[in-house]
């Protein structure tokens, strides 16, 4: 089962997304993940996600034009730009969509970042878990 993930620039929401879905749905499933754009990895996303003993250390921006042979079963956009912009797929990918708040975007204090970095990625936790247990451990059952 392939799983492609979009946002707009593949930094934070789509990052996060992909680390918890490859956590929870182990070997039973392939994880992309890609924007419209790209705009690196974001370091508070790979702290936050540190926090929760997920390694996104390593994960690398991605355009989605990367991944246009592959035959995904689900495309998941998680913000309404990418869903907008998102380009015709070939195949019967099932598409979800979910806009999460992007925490990127916050200014403030240091305390106010991690506070709202806080709540996305808790937030696209129980969302991945869900899916995961929804999707694929009823497949592969």
């Amino acid at each position: 089962m392939n799983i492609l993930v979009l946002c707009t620039g593949n930094s934070c929401r789509s990052q996060m997304a992909e680390g918890y879905l490859k956590f929870f749905a182990k070997e039973n499933a392939t994880i992309y993940s890609a924007g419209v754009e790209t705009h690196g990895v974001n370091p508070r996303a790979i702290a936050i996600m540190k926090e929760d003993n997920i390694d996104i250390s390593n994960h690398t921006s991605n355009n989605l034009d990367e991944y246009l042979d592959i035959k995904f079963d689900y495309i998941l956009t998680v913000c309404d730009n990418a869903k907008e912009r998102c380009p015709f797929f070939p195949g019967k990918a099932e598409r979800l969509h979910y806009n999460f708040f992007d925490p990127s975007k916050v200014e403030g204090t240091e305390d106010e970042i991690h506070k709202a970095f806080t709540k996305t990625r808790n937030q696209i936790k129980a969302y991945c878990k869900n899916f995961v247990e929804q999707h694929i451990i009823t497949s592969t059952l």
